[in-house]
Parts: C-alpha cells; sequence; structure tokens
C-alpha cells in the first residue's frame, strides 16, 4: 500500500458516500495507459479544483504525482468543507492512496485517513478512483 500526502504532493511539484449515494454524482471517465479513472464531480468543488482534478484524470505525469506505479488500486478522498485546494493551497485532509489491492480497499482506506485529518462536519467522499491497467 502507498499512502500519499497530497500538501507534499503540491510542494514537491504541482501548484463516506455509500456506494448507493457516490452512483449520483456525475461522473467523467477516462483512460490513461489502460488504467480506468474515474473522477466523481462533487458539487462542492471549486473551478479551481474541477481543474486541477480534471487535469490529474486526464494528463499521465499529473497523475503519477498521485498513482506512482499503474499495480493496483488507487483512490482521493476529499471533505466536503476542506475541499482540495482552498486558499491557493492544498488542504491537509485530501488524502491520496495507491497500490491497493481493490477498488473498495482503496477508497476505504482513503476514505479513513481523510476522515481522521478533516476540520469539516461533513464525512470525505471518494473524489477519484483509478483502476489498473487489464
Amino acid at each position: 500500500m502507498r499512502v500519499l500526502g497530497l500538501a507534499a504532493v503540491f510542494s514537491a511539484g504541482m501548484i463516506g458516500l455509500a456506494g448507493a449515494a457516490l452512483a449520483e454524482v456525475p461522473t467523467e471517465v477516462s483512460r490513461i495507459n489502460g488504467a480506468k479513472v474515474t473522477f466523481y464531480v462533487h458539487p462542492f468543488l471549486e473551478e479551481t479544483e474541477l481543474s486541477t482534478l480534471r487535469l490529474v484524470a486526464t494528463q499521465e505525469q499529473a497523475l503519477k504525482l498521485f498513482v506512482p506505479s499503474d499495480k493496483g488500486f488507487a483512490a482521493i478522498a476529499l471533505s466536503p468543507e476542506d475541499g482540495f485546494i482552498r486558499g491557493g493551497m492544498p488542504s491537509p485532509s485530501a488524502s491520496a492512496v495507491a497500490e491497493m489491492p481493490d477498488a473498495a480497499s482503496a477508497a476505504a482506506k482513503a476514505l479513513e485517513l481523510c476522515n481522521a485529518a478533516r476540520k469539516g462536519a461533513s464525512d470525505c467522499v471518494i473524489v477519484m478512483e483509478i483502476s489498473p491497467p487489464n
């Protein structure tokens, strides 16, 4: 398992909903080198966050900042109140995990880390799921 601090990733180079509820959130699906990337477009995301996450979901180099290998499943979780980037800085509660054995494990670990660090009252949600190439 690989756990990545998003604040460290940003400073280094780049400026729970249940399954049923998550299904109600609009998605954008892309493929990068065979990996399937699902971006959940939550209504709390601000324009800067949407732009940045769309870049992560569609550009190999941006995705590699959060998912450095194509082994296993990955997920990114955010707190609705804390967001992804607020005041020009990455939110400390934003959590990414990679190299997990399945999608459920990746989501659960990302949510666990995010909820432990969040300042907002609402539980964290998954904003991105990455499945490895088949």
